[in-house]
């Protein structure tokens, strides 16, 4: 008898486990299926759309997917990665435009200058918690911000402007439309797939159990700190990867870039598309980056219509587009 109940018991909970695995193989399908349409989208998108709107919008895709791998998969809300996205574009920009490195050599100037100021950051901001982190990141940005502003490789409030495309590595010229497209199609899909490779690895598992619950992620063993250390740094690299590609694209550095309200856009793109999955910051970033586009000549202030669309998606798709969407295919 009391087998009998035993395996009653156990075949519910078998049958669950096999309903969630098979739900969760349906969903991997979807979003490679999801994957192969965009990339093949992209591909043929500059022949119908201008290139240099589509560019802005990878570079700032890429910038919302570097800010979730904190946000989405760590639980970490920064207030200053316009520090990383706008630093590595004045250093991209003066990289190409005053030491003469070719394209991809000075973004990757901007990225790696962008990796070290999240690790002095990210040393500093990771002692504390909560909105205790989140204005600590805000003050140190803050502080960037002015030395960015008062440095005079940055020409102040005008910018470096004039910043040549170049030659990718010699061969490439990125003065055409679509040579500089497709390359920066290139980078975005190489920084998205380094994303998508962090959150499904053994560290980025242990990445969302700290977000879960970080006590017993210690309990268990792990060195808490450094994970979360580990991951603002790699956040602040992949995001000065878009911004020396914006700085390159564009052809001009900005205090706009590194200013505050950059971060806020960031934090909007992200939980506008879905915190914590991987295609939604891509998408939150298309939908403001095309608003911005669309209404800047409109009476009616961007901000506004900004905010308006926030709060109609905070109260209508708590968990952002994707996130609504994942959820109704789950049901």
């Amino acid at each position: 008898m009391s087998s009998l109940t035993q395996s009653g018991a156990a075949a519910p909970e078998a049958t669950d486990a096999e309903a969630g695995h098979r739900r969760q193989k349906s969903l991997s399908r979807i979003g490679l299926v999801v994957a192969v349409i965009a990339v093949a989208g992209l591909i043929a998108a500059p022949f119908f759309v201008y290139p240099v709107f589509l560019m802005t919008v990878l570079c700032f895709a890429l910038f919302a997917t570097a800010f979730n791998l904190l946000l989405g998969y760590v639980g970490l809300l920064s207030f200053g990665h316009a520090a990383f996205f706008g630093g590595a574009a004045y250093f991209a920009a003066h990289a190409a435009k005053v030491w003469g490195f070719e394209p991809l050599s000075a973004i990757l100037v901007g990225a790696v200058g962008a990796g070290v100021m999240g690790l002095a950051v990210g040393a500093l901001a990771i002692r504390r918690q909560g909105i205790y982190f989140a204005m600590v990141t805000l003050a140190l940005s803050q502080m960037i911000f002015f030395i960015f502003l008062q440095a005079p490789f940055t020409h102040g409030e005008d910018g470096i402007q004039g910043v040549p495309r170049g030659d990718l590595l010699g061969l490439v010229d990125l003065n055409r439309p679509l040579n500089i497209y497709y390359f920066v199609l290139a980078v975005f899909l190489f920084g998205f797939f380094a994303v998508w490779r962090i959150v499904h690895s053994p560290f980025g598992h242990v990445l969302q159990a700290i977000r879960e619950n970080e006590n017993r992620a210690i309990s268990l063993g792990y060195r808490v700190e450094r994970y979360k250390l580990a991951a603002f740094v790699m956040s602040a690299t992949i995001a000065g990867l878009a911004g020396a590609m914006k700085a390159i694209v564009l052809q001009i550095a900005t205090l706009t870039d590194v200013a505050w309200q950059m971060s806020g856009e960031v934090v909007l793109m992200t939980l506008l598309g879905g915190m914590g999955t991987i295609f939604g910051p891509s998408l939150g970033a298309a939908v403001v980056v095309t608003m911005q586009n669309y209404f800047a000549t409109s009476d009616v202030p961007v901000t506004v219509i900004i905010g308006v669309v926030f709060v109609l998606c905070v109260l209508l798709f708590r968990r952002g587009i994707v996130g609504e969407a994942i959820r109704l295919m789950k049901r």
